[in-house]
């Protein structure tokens, strides 16, 4: 016997461009009798971002049922590999309405890129990430109430963390690896919770795999999972050296992490959270998987795989599912009025998008 998990995307009719219905490839596993489900992926393009540019590693999540994107990065003038330098932001947007106008001028505390955001039914806690000179240690909260866009202070972190990433599971927030310093040579192993009714941070214990960053964390049924990401090391020269990863890790409270299946590819800086599925699947969209990290010229990269693995947390599978409409890394979600957002995010190494897409899997 079989199990297959079908997926298709539906294009929705504001969506420029055609892709492909999708069905779970080469995954499958024996069970008592046969069993077939299907879940449709819909996605729909948002308003984009008031930016030309776009935003590498923004913040992003709902409050006062609004969709709030902040901060990130880009480039420009000159592509990196050009000696072009990175320009870091403070600067917030807030959607009223997913057909809307963005509304601008808003501020975050602080320059903020590469961080943790979790949609919370507090706000969007917003956690570590990077300004030009430093990881940083700070935690907040931001809400969108009476039009305006607030922040208050959270307990920091134990210590600086810029690309790790997190997820709400039940009433707590978990953040696992990143790194520590804008000159890391190794990623972290470090597991911590935020408990949202006490506002206090604990170490737990971390996943039994390799140390990683930018790697999706997600939240099903009460359990955290982590997947993928790199690991990373100095090389001959001195240089990082990245391991693509394809480990996954599930975290149950009171049981502890538990392996799971390995995914059938690599997944660096996808968007996380990881979109749920269902009641118990999430999506890995996109990323890098590092087929192309050679790719030359820099400026002909064809961007990143558009690739979608779906994740079953009760048959604990992974299959292909399809592709996005867009290839992206570096970005957040936010669960938003039946959607998940993705804004902007990069397409392809040094080049950001001000797109928003959406996608809902019932």
């Amino acid at each position: 016997m079989s199990f297959s998990l079908h997926f298709n995307l539906v294009p929705h009719p504001g969506a420029a461009g055609r892709w492909l219905g999708a069905v779970c490839l080469g995954v499958l596993m024996s069970i008592t009798s046969t069993q077939s489900a299907e879940l449709k992926l819909h996605w729909q393009q948002l308003t984009p971002l008031p930016d030309p540019v776009g935003f590498g590693g923004p913040l992003a999540g709902v409050s006062g049922d609004a969709l709030i994107v902040g901060g990130g990065s880009n480039f420009t003038d000159k592509m990196p590999w050009e000696g072009g330098a990175k320009s870091w932001y403070d600067i917030a947007f807030v959607l009223e309405q997913p057909g809307g106008k963005w509304r601008a001028g808003f501020k975050l505390p602080h320059v903020c890129a590469y961080a943790v955001s979790v949609t919370t039914p507090e706000g969007v806690v917003c956690i570590g990430g990077a300004d030009p000179r430093q990881h940083l240690d700070k935690v907040f909260l931001l809400r969108w109430t009476g039009g305006q866009l607030t922040s208050r202070a959270l307990p920091a972190l134990p210590l600086p963390i810029a690309y790790a990433c997190g997820a709400l599971a039940g009433n707590s927030v978990y953040v696992a690896g990143g790194t520590e310093t804008p000159d890391s040579t190794r990623a972290l192993k470090r597991f911590l919770r935020l408990d949202l009714k006490s506002a206090k941070w604990e170490e737990c214990e971390p996943w039994p795999g390799p140390a990683r960053m930018l790697a999706v964390a997600a939240a099903v049924q009460g359990s955290f999972y982590l997947a993928g990401g790199a690991d990373i090391a100095p090389g001959p020269d001195g240089k990082v050296v990245r391991t693509y990863l394809k480990d996954a890790y599930r975290f149950t409270p009171g049981r502890g992490w538990q392996r799971m299946a390995d995914m059938p590819y690599s997944a660096v800086a996808a968007p996380t959270p990881a979109p749920n599925a269902g009641k118990a699947a999430f999506l890995v969209i996109g990323g890098d998987d590092g087929s192309l990290v050679n790719f030359e010229p820099k400026s002909k990269h064809p961007g990143f795989p558009k690739r979608v693995l779906a994740y079953d947390a009760d048959k604990n599978t992974w299959c292909v599912a399809g592709e996005t409409p867009a290839s992206r890394a570096t970005l957040p979600t936010a669960p938003w009025r039946g959607l998940v957002a993705l804004p902007s995010g990069e397409a392809k190494p040094g080049v950001r998008s001000p797109e928003v897409w959406a996608v809902s899997a019932p």
